[in-house]
C-alpha cells in the first residue's frame, strides 16, 4: 500500500487497483479507515475523533491531489506524495 502522506502520527495511503468509490486509507495507531474522496465519509473502519478531524482537514486541502493519485493508482502508475498537514 503506497504511503502518500503522513502527519501527527497518521499515515495516508492508497491501494493500487481498488474499485468503487475513489477513496484513501488513514492509519493511526491500531485504527484504520477507508475514506471517500470528496464526501470524506468513512466507508469502512474507524478513527478516533481527533484523528478523523485532522484527516478531514488535510483531505479538504488536497482533494485534487487525492483524485490525481486515485487516477494514477487505477492505471498502476507511481503515486505522488502529498504535503503533510502543517
Amino acid at each position: 500500500m503506497p504511503r502518500i502522506s503522513s502527519f501527527y502520527g497518521i499515515v495516508i495511503a492508497m491501494y493500487y487497483r481498488e474499485h468503487g468509490v475513489p477513496h484513501f486509507h488513514a492509519l493511526y495507531g491500531g485504527y484504520e479507515a477507508s475514506i471517500a474522496i470528496g464526501t470524506w465519509k468513512i466507508l469502512r473502519g474507524d478513527l478516533p475523533p481527533r484523528a478523523l478531524r485532522l484527516v478531514k482537514q488535510w483531505a479538504s486541502m488536497h482533494r485534487e491531489d487525492l483524485l490525481r493519485d486515485w487516477n494514477l493508482a487505477e492505471q498502476g502508475e507511481v503515486l505522488e506524495s502529498i504535503d503533510a498537514l502543517p
